[in-house]
């Protein structure tokens, strides 16, 4: 269970760290819950929704060779989503999403396979994830994860890689 977002944005506020989040299959759904809070204003500078493959390299700068390579479900993809957001947005803290919802496979991968990435002050880092369950639990889970890890990174336990 990831931490309250009210929780997650006050140390946010109270570190003066501004976050931004780059999203593919959560479609926007993690930049909302941070949202939803009151005065998240303070440290929410927003998301990029980048559904389509070729707007991460155009927005966010993923390395198109890697994207032709790999596709968008990939560790790299989404450490450099994080990095692009950040750098777009000047955070100190990028969160990414990137993987499949389902109800099928895509891209060569099972629904449920999903990739977070965090830009954090500490470096870059990584969680993948094999989720089960219908695409909009698949989707909910994943914001749930990139909401742990988040908390991780506040609590300086998820160290750079």
């Amino acid at each position: 269970m990831a931490l309250d977002p009210t929780e997650l944005i006050h140390t946010l506020i109270a570190r003066h760290h501004l976050i931004a989040t780059a999203e593919s299959l959560t479609g926007g759904a993690l930049c909302a819950r941070l949202v939803d809070v009151p005065g998240a204003s303070e440290t929410v500078l927003g998301g990029v929704c980048t559904y389509a493959s070729d707007l991460k390299a155009k927005v966010l700068g993923v390395d198109p060779a890697r994207l032709a390579r790999t596709g968008p479900v990939d560790r790299e993809v989404a450490l450099q989503m994080a990095s692009g957001v950040a750098t777009l947005m000047g955070a100190d803290i990028a969160l990414s999403t990137t993987g499949v919802a389902g109800p099928g496979p895509a891209d060569g991968h099972p629904a449920g396979t999903v990739h977070i990435g965090c830009r954090h002050p500490g470096g870059l880092t990584h969680r993948e994830l094999h989720i089960h369950g219908t695409r909009s639990q698949v989707r909910e889970a994943t914001v749930e994860a990139a909401l742990d890890l988040l908390g991780e990174v506040l609590a300086g336990g998820a160290p750079g890689e």
